[in-house]
């Protein structure tokens, strides 16, 4: 790193990885994670090294990576780890839309590419609010996000100010500002009291099962579910705070918003 700039990275979270490449800055990247789906050529161009709570330190050390960037405490331990190999570690932890993009700046500023960064960040912010402004007079159906059915819990901050941006209301916007997922936790009862127009299932890691949430005690009174307004997201484009969420996930919402119009 004789510029000062890391040349060899590391991205435990597939966020980093897709930001780099939209910076044109992917042959720093030496290792990626399993979870990592954008773009599609990362997985074919780069050695995966980490799942999302785990990964290999013996593989991770054995790149000689001058940086690892991973997100949130969820990767504390794998930090933790690899901090005692004295390997160099930064963990982020943002939770909304402002954070997110003060993220990306950050990583344009580490790898040199600043401009290039503040560009991308202001077409992200601009197209943001163009959606906004486009869908200030819609309906707002009451929308409920599940990113997990055992315990359940619902959307975290970014997606809550996303579900608000496409037009609708997130029915936990109170609990959204939770940074930890047990402060996101609820239960069947409140969501069938708070009767939301739209159910969204995002469950990371296995495939929404649509019967089972019909049957949940209660859920046939929902809106939701008497109405047939049930959807499924790809982890992909929402739960990575990084451009997917900002692009593909926003254009989700909106999309599924528009059926309840």
């Amino acid at each position: 790193m004789l510029s000062g700039i890391p040349e060899r990275i590391v991205c435990l979270t597939e966020e980093t990885t897709e930001f780099l490449y939209l910076l044109s800055e992917e042959e720093r990247i030496v290792g990626i994670s399993a979870y990592t789906c954008r773009p599609p050529r990362a997985k074919e161009e780069k050695p995966v090294v980490s799942a999302f709570i785990g990964g290999s330190v013996k593989k991770i050390k054995a790149l000689q990576p001058d940086l690892i960037i991973g997100f949130s405490d969820v990767q504390a331990d794998l930090a933790r780890d690899l901090i005692r190999e004295n390997l160099q570690v930064l963990i982020t932890n943002q939770r909304t839309i402002g954070e997110i993009l003060g993220v990306l700046g950050m990583i344009g500023r580490i790898v040199g590419a600043e401009d290039r960064a503040n560009s991308l960040i202001a077409g992200y912010q601009a197209r943001i609010e163009a959606i906004k402004s486009s869908r200030s007079q819609l309906q707002r159906p009451r929308v409920y996000f599940e990113e997990w059915d055992d315990p359940m819990i619902s959307a975290i901050q970014w997606i809550s100010e996303l579900i608000e941006i496409a037009g609708g209301q997130n029915i936990f916007a109170d609990r959204a500002s939770g940074r930890a997922s047990r402060e996101r936790f609820i239960s069947g009862a409140e969501v069938v009291e708070r009767a939301p127009d739209i159910y969204i299932g995002c469950w990371c890691g296995k495939p929404l099962d649509r019967q089972s949430v019909i049957e949940r005690p209660g859920f046939s009174e929902i809106p939701a579910i008497s109405n047939g307004r049930i959807y499924e997201m790809d982890p992909a484009v929402i739960l990575q705070p990084g451009p997917a969420c900002l692009t593909d996930g926003l254009d989700e919402l909106c999309r599924i918003i528009d059926e309840t119009q």
